[in-house]
């Protein structure tokens, strides 16, 4: 695991960090942790699915029905004899 010192940090900035981290019931260590976790992947917690955010993109426009095309017997291999 890798150590960071942050410098200059303004005092406003370390309080409110401080009462998240009480509100959440955690150390001012675990809770930039947290926040720099989270910033760097965008928000997710978890692997990106790309499935999972494609139905969230498109979910509010409606489904599409499609028809699927009649099964027809299989061909026959070809003969390379």
């Amino acid at each position: 695991m890798a150590n960071i010192t942050i410098r200059n940090l303004d005092d406003d900035v370390k309080t409110r960090l401080r009462v998240r981290a009480a509100e959440h019931r955690r150390s001012m260590e675990e809770e930039v942790r947290i926040i720099l976790r989270d910033a760097v992947n965008g928000g997710r917690t978890g692997p990106w699915d790309l499935a999972k955010f494609t139905r969230e993109c498109f979910a509010p426009l409606g489904g599409v029905e499609l028809e699927l095309p009649p099964r027809g017997p299989m061909r026959e291999p070809p003969d390379f004899s």
